[in-house]
């Protein structure tokens, strides 16, 4: 785990205890499947993480990089990543492990830090929702999922927001060790659900809960309840905006279309309703405004990678039993 000062406290400790609890599996007995998790920084002087807890670290120079190791960097507040990117001895130090090690990644906006080091270029990578926008600027040679909670391409893994570096890290376990073991450590950790990697990391609940005086937030608070007949220019007018001005709106603020964004909403109402019960498809592509269960189905494919009804199968109160 490479973190620095201001690193983003779950983006470390998340991925971290995933990844100790295999040692302590009642079942795991063989030594060789369990993990050493190491927390180093540049320096290797204890860090201050935003949550002000001081984590001791090892100095990354004096790590001997082996092909069985996975590096991971973790995340951080704008001010913690500015100072990441300025410190040259870091990136060229990814750089290196990005070529020595069996696997490498990053949590939430870690991935800045990688795609400094030139490590994303040419591909797939996830990062906080709030932060696709800038680093599909930041470093154009990387093609930015908006939408997946973590991705793999080849040996090089990336994970969204905060709490998504823990699913990644599951992942990783399954993919080393097997589901049953992901399983175990999953039900160890308390986890109500084990969130695959094509799971949208959006929620318009986390944008509805700006403060009050955001027009947006609002506006999407409002939206959630008049999904059935809501369309772009009726959520302009809500917001207050002309449809141009609620577009850049949406682009800074979200990181994506106002078309883009109801839609999204729409999939999260029938989500939550999937997950409960199991109405007929007709009427739910309804109720979410979708108008047909065909547009429905297509907006589940584009932001799910699923149908509806492999949703249902997947994380309907039926599918524990």
């Amino acid at each position: 785990m490479v973190a620095f000062d201001g690193a983003q406290t779950l983006d470390l400790t998340g991925p971290a205890e995933v990844f100790a609890t295999v040692g302590r599996l009642p079942s795991s007995g063989n030594p060789r499947e369990a993990y050493e998790v190491l927390v180093a920084s540049r320096a290797g002087a204890p860090i201050s993480t935003s949550a002000g807890f001081v984590v001791a670290t090892q100095r990354l120079g004096d790590l001997t990089l082996r092909m069985s190791d996975t590096v991971l960097v973790v995340g951080g507040d704008e001010d913690a990543i500015r100072s990441a990117l300025a410190d040259r001895e870091l990136l060229n130090w990814v750089t290196r492990a990005a070529s020595a090690v069996r696997r490498i990644g990053s949590v939430c906006s870690g991935a800045f830090v990688l795609a400094a080091a030139g490590v994303l270029d040419g591909r797939r990578a996830a990062t906080h929702w709030s932060a696709c926008a800038r680093l599909a600027t930041f470093r154009p040679a990387v093609a930015v999922d908006s939408q997946a909670i973590f991705i793999a391409d080849g040996r090089v893994w990336t994970s969204a927001g905060v709490t998504t570096g823990i699913d990644m890290a599951l992942a990783m376990v399954e993919s080393d060790i097997g589901l049953a073991a992901a399983e175990q450590v999953a039900a160890q950790l308390v986890l109500y659900v084990r969130r695959p990697g094509f799971q949208s990391q959006f929620s318009g609940a986390l944008t509805s809960q700006e403060s009050d005086g955001e027009t947006l937030g609002a506006a999407i608070r409002w939206a959630r309840g008049h999904l059935r007949d809501l369309d772009v220019e009726r959520f302009a007018r809500r917001c207050g905006l002309s449809v141009r001005t609620l577009a850049r709106r949406c682009e800074r603020e979200v990181g994506t279309t106002p078309a883009k964004l109801i839609e999204r909403l729409r999939v999260e109402y029938a989500r939550s309703i999937l997950s409960k019960s199991a109405p007929p498809a007709k009427r739910l592509a309804l109720e979410a405004g979708f108008g047909s269960v065909a547009r429905m189905r297509r907006a589940f494919a584009r932001e799910l990678g699923v149908s509806p009804r492999a949703y249902r199968l997947m994380f309907g109160s039926q599918a524990s039993r």
